[in-house]
């Protein structure tokens, strides 16, 4: 019985090997404390070594890539009070001369609450929310933001689907 253990023990331990190695790594999700220009500055600066495709996985230093927690009401794209603070912050960090040379995918996200046809017009919305606000009201300029609706293809924590950082929106760097 000793040695049927053992096989399972070795056999668990290859399978959360194997998992962690192909499992692409989530993007941390800005907000509070946490959402500085600094930070959003670091993580969507491409750098050598970080990832470098137009489909932007990841969200460490240089992954270009940052998750920020803007909130929406539900089933509105109107940007709240709340998300003005934080779109302020982003347009900043944009507005830099480290990001000034990028364009950027703004994506917006929603939890499963809805149909999927619904939830993706809601995300797409709720993007194009955000490039609107960006542009006319901080001053970026509107040809640098592409939005993206993702629906809820890519939540953080599926298995909490209705979590807010389900309801996120994304920034990811344009990089050819």
């Amino acid at each position: 019985m000793s040695k049927i253990a053992d096989c399972i023990r070795i056999a668990l331990s290859v399978l959360l090997l194997a998992a962690s190695v192909s499992a692409p790594a989530q993007s941390p999700v800005f907000r509070g404390d946490t959402l500085t220009e600094a930070a959003l500055i670091n993580a969507l600066v491409p750098r050598p070594g970080g990832v470098r495709t137009r489909d932007i996985a990841g969200g460490g230093p240089g992954s270009g890539s940052a998750s920020v927690l803007v909130t929406f009401r539900t089933n509105s794209a109107a940007i709240t009070p709340e998300a003005r603070v934080e779109l302020d912050i982003i347009a900043g960090a944009l507005q830099t001369p480290q990001l000034s040379g990028f364009g950027f995918f703004v994506e917006g996200h929603a939890d499963p609450r809805g149909p999927d046809w619904y939830n993706l017009s809601l995300s797409e919305r709720r993007a194009q929310s955000v490039v609107a606000y960006l542009a006319q009201v901080r001053g970026v300029a509107p040809q640098r933001l592409t939005p993206v609706g993702k629906g809820e293809t890519e939540q953080l924590y599926p298995d909490n689907p209705t979590a807010p950082e389900n309801r996120r929106v994304t920034i990811k760097t344009k990089v050819q």
